[in-house]
């Protein structure tokens, strides 16, 4: 449970305000679109590439040390956070 609930914390303060969560914001915001739709259709969306994330974790886990991918990971999102501040100087 404890994994479950730091994988979830993680992941749900990484889309807020993400493109994908605007994206969301925005189809439901057509009066002539059904929010039961969007909700599904950006559910299974966010299950899709959750899904392709776990695969590609476990293949990579196969073939690369567990600490040289969270080596690049940490690295991936220090550089990621770099940009941001700095694109919004």
């Amino acid at each position: 449970m404890k994994e479950f609930i730091m994988i979830f914390v993680s992941i749900f303060l990484a889309e807020l305000g993400d493109k994908t969560q605007l994206a969301t914001f925005f189809f439901a915001s057509d009066k002539g679109i059904n929010k039961s739709i969007v909700f599904l259709a950006a559910s299974c969306a966010l299950i899709t590439t959750s899904a392709m994330g776990v695969l590609v974790g476990d293949v990579l886990s196969n073939y690369i040390n567990q600490k040289y991918l969270n080596y690049v990971a940490g690295i991936g999102f220090v550089i990621i956070g770099i940009v941001i501040i700095v694109s919004n100087r």
